[in-house]
């Protein structure tokens, strides 16, 4: 294989990296840095998640995380409210001037994603979808077996 053919591995990044590019050019009208968007919009899915659960959904540091927080919460985009039985545990909501901006981020992630099918026909991005879902569902299931399980599994 020649070193300058695409993997699908670095394919597959190249692509995502270029797709949050351009979603970061587009929403950055909304005044918010890539890290509060993304907390915002997994937050929206998980309310009333914990702080770490939610850093670890995220995949960050928890205080990265309580950096980020903090910073939304001045802006009244989230709350902190305490556990019922645990007060060291602050669950995480968000607030009515949220919604709106993620409404603004959906259509701007509408705008970006639009702009990357261009030219791709509708049965085409549907066998795209499934092609990539199946992958993400076999790397998920191999993540779970141990390294050597996956060697005989896998090849």
């Amino acid at each position: 294989m020649a070193y300058n053919t695409p993997t699908l591995g670095f394919l597959v990044h190249d692509v995502a990296r270029l797709l949050r590019k351009r979603f970061e050019q587009r929403a950055r009208q909304l005044g918010l840095t890539r890290a509060q968007w993304q907390v915002l919009v997994y937050l929206a899915a998980n309310e009333g998640i914990h702080q770490g659960g939610l850093a670890e959904l995220l995949e960050i540091e928890p205080i990265t995380l309580v950096r980020i927080l903090d910073k939304l919460e001045v802006r009244d985009l989230i709350e902190r409210r305490r556990h019922e039985t645990d007060r060291r545990i602050w669950l995480l909501y968000l607030r009515e001037d949220a919604h709106p901006l993620l409404k603004e981020l959906r259509a701007v992630g509408d705008a970006a994603r639009s702009e990357a099918l261009a030219g791709i026909s509708e049965a085409e991005q549907k066998q795209l979808f499934e092609t990539l879902s199946t992958m993400k569902s076999n790397l998920l299931k191999a993540c779970n077996l141990p390294v050597e399980d996956r060697k005989a599994s896998y090849g």
